[in-house]
């Protein structure tokens, strides 16, 4: 396990390459200074009009879960490039969704933006949960394709070719398999880490049928070309989109986040996936699988943007990554129906011992990495 030189980016990040030391996402930002972000601009202007369709109800598509990335695409795609937008969400069940993300939804109907919600059948939902996390030990796994899935399916259905997304998960994250043509080009999406290749034999294998998996399936390569549809990153033309200032100015449109502590989270400004609670459940298996977390992305963010030091960033890392409330895991454990020992059972087991140190009977998990350093 390797740490980029400039920030705490771990090579371990799934599809990422660094170079001479220093991870995409730095590399990226490097060449911020350089751009002529109204120029950028001027390009999305030309892009989008060509979409343009005074004759249609809706000029594009945006998934939203009514959280601070969604919130402010929506707001700024229709005040700022006057495109009338349809919103697209992929709806929890009753069970995962929180009040807040409830009420972040009703927030963007509310400021006049049709909604359009898509809602895969509860008890699937809840098997594949389950399955995914036995099986992979990510039981987002199927949740993750279908909240991915449902946006450019809804596309072909309604022929809105157009769908604006938010970050460029290759450039500002590292996935480098997502890079398209362009900075902007996101029609490479389908091969983010987080859509696992396209393979729903493990589903099959599960019980469930064809008919079961098809809210979960990423429209093919044939299906996107075939309907001309093209996925655009807003996040490459806003020279300050981030992390932070998404939060900011989405709490001042209304957005409320969640009331708790990153040591119960790993979330430092807890406005991260506030539609639902289980993600910092997610975010500790990832930790425990990849040694980096929540935490590492917010810090990554802010040493870029000089507002911390890599040094001050190590010691925020070493006190939240990898946080998660007992409460947490105790919701999910309900809701899939395992105990936690069955939980703590399965974690372990998908936890990388390479860079934990698994004592089964303290029943404790300790890195054996230095953060900022690495392998110890």
């Amino acid at each position: 396990m390797n740490y980029c030189k400039e920030c705490l980016q771990p090579d371990t990040r799934p599809n990422t390459v660094f170079k001479k030391g220093v991870c995409p996402a730095c590399n990226y930002f490097k060449k911020f200074k350089e751009v002529n972000w109204e120029e950028r601009k001027g390009i999305l202007f030309d892009l989008v009009e060509k979409y343009r369709n005074p004759s249609a109800q809706y000029d594009c598509i945006i998934g939203v879960s009514g959280g601070k990335d969604s919130l402010r695409q929506a707001i700024w795609i229709r005040d700022y490039l006057k495109l009338r937008p349809l919103l697209v969400s992929i709806q929890y069940p009753p069970h995962q969704l929180t009040n807040i993300g409830a009420n972040n939804l009703s927030n963007l109907i509310n400021r006049g933006f049709d909604v359009f919600q898509i809602c895969p059948a509860p008890i699937v939902w809840k098997r594949l949960m389950k399955a995914g996390f036995k099986i992979f030990g990510n039981w987002a796994k199927s949740t993750e394709l279908a909240l991915f899935s449902g946006v450019p399916r809804l596309a072909i259905d309604l022929k809105i070719p157009l769908i604006l997304w938010g970050e460029n998960p290759g450039l500002q994250r590292g996935d480098l398999k997502t890079l398209g043509k362009t900075g902007f080009d996101g029609n490479n999406l389908r091969n983010m880490n987080t859509l696992s290749g396209g393979d729903f034999s493990w589903m099959l294998k599960s019980g469930f049928s064809e008919k079961d998996i098809l809210p979960y399936k990423y429209p093919s390569k044939k299906e996107m070309l075939k309907n001309n549809i093209q996925i655009v990153y807003l996040g490459w033309f806003l020279g300050d989109w981030s992390l932070k200032n998404n939060g900011m100015i989405s709490i001042l449109n209304g957005l409320k986040v969640r009331d708790d502590s990153p040591s119960n989270t790993s979330d430092l400004f807890q406005t991260s996936a506030l539609d639902e609670d289980w993600v910092v459940v997610n975010q500790l298996i990832k930790y425990l699988k990849f040694g980096f977390g929540k935490t590492t992305d917010y810090v990554n963010e802010m040493i870029r943007l000089g507002e911390i030091s890599r040094d001050e960033a190590i010691k925020i890392v070493e006190k939240y990554d990898g946080k998660c409330s007992d409460k947490y895991i105790d919701e999910f454990c309900k809701y899939i129906e395992i105990s936690r020992d069955e939980f703590w059972i399965t974690v372990r087991k998908f936890s990388n011992t390479e860079l934990f140190k698994i004592d089964r009977a303290n029943n404790s998990i300790s890195p054996k990495f230095k953060v900022g350093v690495g392998i110890i």
